[in-house]
């Protein structure tokens, strides 16, 4: 047998080593990159929750934000309200004169405008000479400015601005709404269906359409100054009584009438 030479055997050797190598940086560098590139895992995860926030159309950044917590129940840091309330505001009838005649059986949003506007703006009613005066010259300024007879929360609002620059707001009614304004110092003005209004003083069954003031309650009844009768000052409704019968004006049918009131700012 021949003898291979050790230079016979050198290139075997050099391929063998040569590929031991290759071997190992190949092992280390796929360990690498899969280092780079490990998630974390979901412990890790649940630390930070992120929101992307576009700042302009190609960059997108990465905000941290707290981890979500459980909401708790609301807070009503709403003081409790009185037991009772029954503002101090002067009463006039709608008719000051006791005179009887379409322009006064008409005037219930007029006097209860001007019954709110006098307590707004701190001043006795007067006479009811004087307070019939300005029964008509309200009438007037609407007649002026194509009002009909009979009209809305909405535009008594208008009226009143325009008129006494007065800020108001119609609102939707409830016993809990009324009596957070009263309990603030601000009288509401609601429209009613006169004919479901239980008042024993109503001749021929009380308006079609009524408006009145309220500027108190008890544990169970509304306090008005109610203008559709001489006898109206703190003239007392159950507050199912006065709810049922809330009704803003509707030409078609009155009971259709949105439960609505009018209350305006007292500062």
């Amino acid at each position: 047998m021949t003898r291979k030479s050790k230079f016979h055997l050198l290139p075997r050797t050099i391929t063998g080593v040569f590929f031991f190598s290759f071997l190992i940086y190949y092992t280390l560098l796929v360990r690498g990159l899969n280092s780079k590139n490990q998630l974390p895992d979901e412990t890790e995860k649940k630390d930070l929750v992120t929101e992307e926030i576009t700042s302009s159309p190609d960059q997108t950044v990465i905000v941290e934000q707290p981890e979500e917590q459980t909401a708790t129940e609301p807070v009503d840091e709403r003081a409790e309200l009185p037991t009772n309330i029954n503002l101090a505001i002067d009463f006039m009838s709608q008719a000051p004169l006791a005179v009887w005649d379409q322009l006064h059986e008409d005037a219930c949003e007029e006097a209860s405008l001007l019954i709110v506007k006098h307590y707004i703006d701190d001043l006795p009613i007067g006479s009811p000479e004087s307070f019939d005066t300005e029964i008509n010259d309200l009438v007037d300024y609407e007649n002026t400015h194509s009002f009909g007879p009979s009209i809305t929360l909405q535009d008594l609002n208008q009226i009143a601005a325009a008129k006494f620059n007065l800020t108001g707001a119609v609102k939707t009614t409830t016993v809990e709404s009324i009596k957070i304004e009263l309990a603030t110092g601000r009288p509401v003005i609601v429209g009613a269906a006169g004919k479901i209004l239980p008042n024993p003083n109503f001749r021929n069954g009380g308006p079609n359409y009524h408006m009145l003031v309220i500027k108190g309650y008890t544990a169970t009844e509304f306090i008005t100054n109610d203008p559709g009768t001489r006898k109206g000052h703190n003239f007392v409704y159950k507050y199912d009584d006065l709810m049922n019968s809330i009704h803003n004006w509707d030409s078609d049918n009155i009971l259709n009438g949105a439960k609505e009131f009018l209350v305006f700012s007292t500062d």
